[in-house]
């Protein structure tokens, strides 16, 4: 993949990650992986583009990824979305995915991916 860019489809076509929701950005360029697990410095600080790493996984984190243009969201730990906020990323178009490795080590492999492409 050398040369490419790491677009929201590539990170999903590893396999690494359970896909929750796919959302309408999947061409959309991934910058850098973001971790984060309080939601106001998450809203002041999520850089356009990254790959949050979290595990709040409720309709808060998901209006956040909104405003902050996320590229897609991963939660770790095993964290998932209620059925509201699966209906609420259906709706937002909001990428979710989902791994039942820690945040740290999340954030790693998605930054090793980043790198590679």
């Amino acid at each position: 993949m050398k040369g490419k860019i790491m677009n929201v489809q590539n990170l999903i076509d590893t396999g690494l990650f359970t896909v929750i929701n796919v959302g309408e950005n999947t061409s959309d360029e991934l910058t850098k992986p973001f971790c984060c697990d309080l939601l106001s410095i998450a809203m002041s600080k999520a850089p356009a583009g990254s790959v949050w790493v979290t595990v709040m996984g409720n309709i808060n984190t998901l209006a956040v990824a909104v405003l902050c243009e996320v590229g897609c969201v991963i939660l770790a730990e095993n964290s998932d979305l209620d059925e509201t906020a699966r209906e609420k990323a259906r709706a937002q178009g909001v990428t979710v995915l989902r791994t039942e490795e820690p945040i740290y080590e999340t954030a790693l492999r998605v930054g090793e991916l980043l790198k590679k492409s």
